[in-house]
């Protein structure tokens, strides 16, 4: 266990090597181990905190961590309201435990603003009651006592004691009102606003099991699942007996399973794949053998898609449609259109997009009777549980599962049907079973990016004012009645509410191709299209681009007060100041060479972007620099949090320039990293990260630093070479990176 506040623990390890018998170090044990003392010395203060007598103060991390620092921030939080020494602090993972972890899930950019009241709440809580029980121990008032790094201190005596020291007796103290809690002022944060290390950063730097693909447990076997390529086939029958015979493979096994492509309703789906399950002494044994696989599909109720065919429709719709419902309508736009001085349109559209974290899905299930233990990187590990439960007949608490370090997730790990498909196994089997999907698995059977097809028209007044804004939505249809996910509209407050005239319109195209949230959900594309035609706008007004977004996001409001999943101009209009201050906006640059920005407001996050590129006469795009200005409120951890917005550039850029998933009769086209390329080091640009200090409470870091990239930078390219993009990815135009 490393200390100080820089390793991640579960229990002790070795208590949890006991009492699991596992030999991964990760994960807690199904015991109500923050409940009472972990070990005799050691005393519990709340679900989150427990001290032991040295001093050592173990904090709970309750959601999962997938790459975006929560396991580091949350206990953050709690550990700066205790007034506690980072040094002192043991990072340790809670177990899924909703009556009292609550919603135990990472999506949304919402673990820190969701848990950031109750965290503090936790935090002044056991520092109140160590403050009491000092003030007993000394017989002075408890007024009289203050608190610095994991010490009660009396000014008037200049006495302290540690936590250590103070926990039984903290621990016998009534637990305060909420009311009587006392918070710290902004100003004396020790710790919040730093820069401080992640929890996990040196087990990850040295290799050591964490993630859900390094889990081992006694008896495991292990599994390799092979699906239908035309998604939602399902399995006729296999030369299972010849598998069989392949070294390692100890059984070969026909899963049913359900017909057709799968929704992504992550609360209620039971829906597992139907497949050809290799069980074998070891992985490389399982992925072998899948290659000597025989299998006849069941086609009945696969998908037929075809991308190519999906997007000629959706673009023969926004030409010949004013869309066939109507979603939105604000004031009059039909008279805004007619009396516009100038009315512009233009057709925006992406391709469906992979998720390509860098760890395939895999977890372990052992299953018993009439129970199953599970151990996974899911983002949702409380829907694995409900989902697991409801496909097998069980009771919620007859599943436990245990939160392991996941190796990216974007969304990806939201569905947990990987862990329906592991289960259907070990059943089976009889044994824990280690289910550990290819790259081509993930790939070929991702819950993608929706493609998106936007109709823009915009009506300027004779001064140059965006009087009007028309928007007809194409969207990827499962059933010609609701958009797939991620492939609808979402209101947004701007412009539904800050232009004066507005018209929202949408039409279904058909596909059955499973789509599901990917960074950023609808805001990754429709921010592109949003922010690059209003730079259209600005150029057809004969006004700067910059100036032109200010004045259109009018007087300083903030639409929905109190709420801060709700468009703040004022904090908008900071940051677009704030970066096109740092960028040097309206500088000369050479010929070739531009500047291009973009803001949008996702994820209760105001952030603003601008790109520095230059184009060749190849169409090769170079970035050579991103600044980016953002306000998420009150900052937990600097580093995670510049960790985040950087990721989100270059995850942005990486699929801005070439990631598309193509689909032919049902069947993803595209089955590695050679089909479907990365961004390399020497393509990332320099990035410059600046948070304003708005005062307001956090929001997360995750998510809204992607929208404005691609904008930013296919602005950038116009102001570079007066050539507008307006479809991604950009390869399709003829353009690299």
């Amino acid at each position: 266990m490393t200390r100080g506040g820089r390793g991640v623990t579960d229990l002790k390890r070795r208590d949890f090597l006991r009492l699991s018998g596992m030999s991964l170090g990760m994960g807690a044990t199904g015991v109500s181990w923050l409940t009472a003392a972990r070990e005799p010395n050691e005393v519990s203060l709340s679900a989150y905190i427990a001290i032991d007598t040295q001093g050592r103060i173990a904090i709970a991390a309750p959601n999962p961590d997938v790459g975006q620092g929560v396991h580091t921030s949350l206990p953050m939080i709690v550990a700066e309201e205790l007034d506690a020494n980072w040094d002192d602090v043991d990072v340790v993972l809670a177990p899924i435990d909703s009556q009292r972890f609550g919603a135990q899930f990472a999506g949304g950019s919402l673990s820190v603003r969701n848990r950031w009241q109750e965290l503090r709440e936790l935090g002044a809580s056991a520092r109140e009651v160590l403050l009491r029980a000092a003030a007993r121990e000394w017989g002075v008032p408890r007024e009289s006592l203050s608190t610095r790094a994991s010490e009660v201190v009396h000014g008037a005596t200049g006495r302290s004691m540690p936590y250590g020291a103070l926990a039984q007796a903290a621990a016998r103290e009534s637990l305060p009102k909420t009311s009587d809690l006392i918070f710290k002022d902004r100003s004396d944060y020790r710790l919040l606003g730093r820069r401080v290390i992640n929890a996990a950063a040196a087990d990850i730097a040295q290799g050591n099991p964490l993630f859900a693909i390094d889990a081992v447990v006694p008896d495991m076997v292990y599994a390799t699942y092979v699906k239908c390529p035309q998604i939602g086939g399902v399995p006729v029958k296999a030369n299972l007996d010849e598998v069989k015979k392949r070294p390692g493979v100890l059984d070969a096994l026909l899963i049913e399973g359900d017909k057709g492509p799968p929704g992504f309703d992550l609360r209620n789906s039971t829906h597992v794949a139907g497949g050809i399950a290799i069980v074998a002494s070891n992985t490389w044994s399982a992925f072998k053998a899948r290659r000597d696989l025989v299998v006849e599909w069941d086609l009945s109720a696969a998908s037929r898609d075809d991308s190519t065919v999906i997007e000629a429709e959706a673009l023969q719709r926004l030409q010949t449609s004013g869309g066939d419902r109507e979603v939105k309508r604000v004031g009059d736009p039909d008279s805004a259109f007619a009396s516009a001085a100038t009315v512009l349109e233009g057709t925006y559209l992406t391709e469906f997009v992979s998720h390509a974290q860098l760890e395939p899905q895999g977890c372990v299930v052992r299953a018993g009777d009439n129970a199953f233990e599970v151990w996974t990187s899911s983002q949702t590990p409380g829907f694995a549980q409900q989902t697991l439960a409801k496909r097998f007949d069980l009771t919620p608490d007859q599943v436990t599962v245990h939160q392991l370090r996941g190796g990216g997730g974007f969304g990806r790990r939201l569905s947990n049907e990987y862990v329906r498909e592991a289960a259907e196994i070990a059943r089976r089997v009889g044994k824990p079973v280690k289910l550990q999907w290819m790259r081509e698995d993930d790939m070929a059977f991702d819950y993608f990016r929706a493609p998106a097809y936007y109709g823009l028209k915009g009506a300027l007044s004779d001064d140059g004012e965006l009087i009007g804004w028309q928007n007809h939505v194409v969207s990827a249809s499962a059933d010609g009645q609701e958009a797939n996910y991620g492939a609808g509209y979402r209101g947004f407050d701007f412009p539904d509410r800050v232009i004066a005239n507005v018209a929202i319109t949408q039409s279904m195209v058909a596909s059955s191709t499973p789509t599901g949230a990917w960074r950023a959900p609808i805001s990754n594309v429709y921010a592109f299209a949003e922010q690059s035609f209003l730079h259209e706008l600005a150029i057809a007004a004969g006004r700067d681009h910059r100036e032109f977004l200010l004045a259109t996001l009018g007087e300083d409001r903030w639409f929905d007060p109190d709420d801060l999943g709700s468009l703040n101009t004022a904090r908008a209009k900071a940051v677009i100041n704030a970066v096109t201050a740092a960028a040097g906006w309206g500088r000369d640059l050479s010929p070739g060479r531009g500047l291009g920005l973009g803001f949008f407001f996702s994820h209760a996050g105001h952030v603003a972007e601008v790109a520095e590129v230059s184009v060749d006469a190849g169409r090769k795009v170079t970035v050579h620099k991103v600044w980016v200005a953002a306000d998420l409120g009150e900052i937990v951890n600097l580093s995670g949090a510049e960790n985040q917005i950087q990721g989100s550039v270059v995850d942005g850029l990486s699929t801005l320039a070439a990631q598309r998933i193509s689909v032919r009769d049902g069947a993803v086209e595209q089955s590695n990293f050679h089909e479907y390329s990365m961004l390399r080091l020497p393509q990332r640009p320099a990035i410059e990260v600046s948070f304003l200090p708005s005062g307001y409470a956090p929001s997360g870091a995750g998510e809204p630093g992607l929208p404005p990239l691609a904008p930013a930078v296919c602005n950038a390219v116009h102001a570079a070479i007066g050539v507008r993009i307006r479809s991604l990815p950009i390869s399709r135009e003829g353009f690299t990176v």
